[in-house]
């Protein structure tokens, strides 16, 4: 499990794909996000507008397994 530290309060399910690499336009991500059988603590997702916020849990199918933390000066 992979460590994403989130800017502000909530980042989408979209942007995650887009900045963990698995996607790298919105509309690969929207494909992506149709196609893959991504899980969001454990439930099924398909919503590229879905808010992800500090705790969630997120697996996409062929780029990890990612814990969604609050954003600290270390990772910049």
């Amino acid at each position: 499990m992979k460590p994403f530290g989130v800017r502000g309060e909530y980042i989408t399910l979209g942007q995650l794909v887009k900045m963990v690499g698995a996607a790298d336009t919105g509309g690969e991500a929207k494909a992506y996000i149709a196609g893959a059988a991504i899980r969001v603590n454990g439930e099924p997702e398909n919503r590229r507008g879905r808010k992800l916020r500090p705790g969630d849990v997120v697996e996409l199918p062929g780029a990890g397994i990612y814990a969604l933390t609050e954003w600290t000066d270390e990772e910049a």
